[in-house]
């Protein structure tokens, strides 16, 4: 059983959708949930489905001790689902191309520090950018320039709010974002 393990800092229906996704496998699996915010709606979510959370500071992320718990686990790919703290370089050299985010545009558009969530969608409006989408990338040290593994594109009207954009991009990390993670165990 391959194992997965999922950071998500927000409320987490990435994460659930990727559990609910896996629960019906029987060759991977979530096995836990990481968060670096106490009240995030994810714990929630995970413990609905009985699955691990684990808790955690950012000096704890930053010293080391997230580490210690992810190696104790040895997940074959660790995936970040609305995950906001940079993630740190001993993770991700302990783990090479195992590392693995969603980012809600076309990077390198629209990319690094800041840009996430409803900050992306409206500098997309605000740009009158004609069209937007998805990317799945490996982590690397720096924002969002880790290697493109997966892009989906939408077209856009012009019309749109960042909150009509933020829909459309939430049904693509729906539908695509477990069928990659699926794809890179195989």
């Amino acid at each position: 059983m391959k194992k997965i393990v999922v950071f998500a800092s927000g409320s987490g229906t990435n994460a659930e959708n990727i559990i609910k996704y896996f629960a019906k496998s029987a060759a991977e699996t979530v096995v836990a949930v990481f968060t670096n915010n106490p009240s995030a709606m994810v714990i929630e979510r995970a413990k609905n489905h009985k699955i691990r959370t684990e808790i955690f500071s950012k000096t704890e992320l930053n010293e080391g001790k997230v580490l210690q718990k992810i190696d104790a686990i040895a997940p074959d790919l660790i995936v970040l689902a609305g995950f906001l703290l940079k993630f740190p370089e001993d993770i991700i050299a302990n783990y090479p191309n195992k590392i693995i985010n969603i980012h809600p545009a076309l990077l390198p558009n629209y990319g690094g520090k800041g840009m996430y969530g409803m900050n992306v969608h409206r500098a997309i409006v605000e740009n009158k950018e004609t069209e937007t989408g998805i990317t799945i990338h490996y982590v690397n040290e720096n924002y969002d320039e880790g290697g493109s593994i997966f892009q989906k594109k939408i077209k856009l009207s012009g019309n749109e709010t960042p909150e009509d954009i933020a829909e459309k991009i939430h049904e693509l990390e729906q539908e695509f974002f477990p069928q990659v993670i699926a794809g890179l165990l195989k």
